[in-house]
């Protein structure tokens, strides 16, 4: 798959002139992205326009199950429908509720569908985060997602957030083996610099990055760029400005979602809503592309 963009201006180019620039130029400058899909892995072509299960559980805390089942049930139907191919899930999330509800609603999957979860992170309790990249444990994890996701293969798996007791190789390495035993298709990796990205890209390859950034919070647009010089996907969540532990956006939807998706065409974006009202507005930000 070719993907069309428009060549970044180096910051060398940006200093050689004394003109100031104002917000709508420099975001003319970025990277436009006029392709719909991403290849994940090279593979697995996928809408860019994707959907985020974070707030398909219990709340506050995204804690415990949905308690609106089967209107989620319908949701994630409806998501599919407009033509979401890829939705983001991981074990934290209920814990573990997520996962099942997608399952629920949506196995057996429609071909195109991609369903990517992550292991890593547990909770105990809403505000009880447990961070655990030892190998013992992503491997069990792994087994919980394909039983609670009814597959065979996770087609993406990727790392929560990096232990500080357990260095990533380790971790990645884990993973990996899980990948080459079958269970998992492609590895990812969440709230990573690019070090920790090239530690791991050193173990095995790497397939996508998931971290915070929209149009209030683009602290990572380096990462942006060299993720998609490496051909991997960049997801980048809190696409509307959400508080992770909070509902509620901070920034405009369409406008939103349609930058990141200008910014660079390796961008995957997963809003995540629990109306279908929103989720239909939201799956309207191509057309200001």
């Amino acid at each position: 798959m070719r993907l069309q963009q428009k060549r970044n201006l180096s910051d060398s180019s940006l200093n050689a002139t004394s003109h100031t620039y104002t917000r709508n130029e420099v975001d003319m400058m970025q990277p436009t992205a006029t392709n719909h899909t991403f290849a994940i892995g090279a593979e697995l072509t996928v809408n860019r326009l994707g959907y985020g299960a974070m707030r398909l559980t219990g709340q506050p805390g995204n804690f415990g199950p949905f308690p609106h089942w089967e209107d989620g049930k319908a949701l994630l139907q409806r998501a599919v429908e407009l033509g979401v191919q890829f939705i983001d899930s991981a074990r934290a999330y209920g814990p573990e509720w997520a996962d099942k509800l997608i399952a629920n609603a949506l196995h057996p999957y429609a071909d195109q569908l991609v369903i990517a979860t992550k292991g890593g992170v547990d909770k105990r309790a809403p505000d009880q985060i447990i961070v655990d990249g030892r190998p013992q444990t992503l491997a069990a994890q792994i087994d919980a997602a394909l039983q609670n996701l009814k597959l065979e293969q996770l087609p993406l798996f990727q790392l929560h957030r990096v232990d500080p007791a357990v260095a990533i190789e380790e971790s990645v390495g884990a993973i990996d083996a899980a990948r080459q035993a079958g269970k998992v298709r492609f590895i990812g990796l969440s709230n990573v610099d690019r070090e920790q990205l090239d530690r791991a890209l050193s173990v095995a390859p790497i397939a996508s990055v998931q971290n915070r950034f929209n149009q209030a919070e683009a602290g990572d647009s380096d990462l942006v760029d060299y993720t998609n010089s490496r051909g991997i996907a960049f997801i980048p969540y809190g696409p509307l400005g959400a508080h992770p532990m909070r509902q509620g956006a901070t920034l405009p939807a369409q406008e939103s979602l349609a930058w990141l998706l200008k910014r660079s065409p390796n961008v995957i974006v997963i809003p995540g809503t629990t109306s279908v009202t929103h989720l239909e507005e939201n799956m309207e930000a191509w057309s200001h592309v």
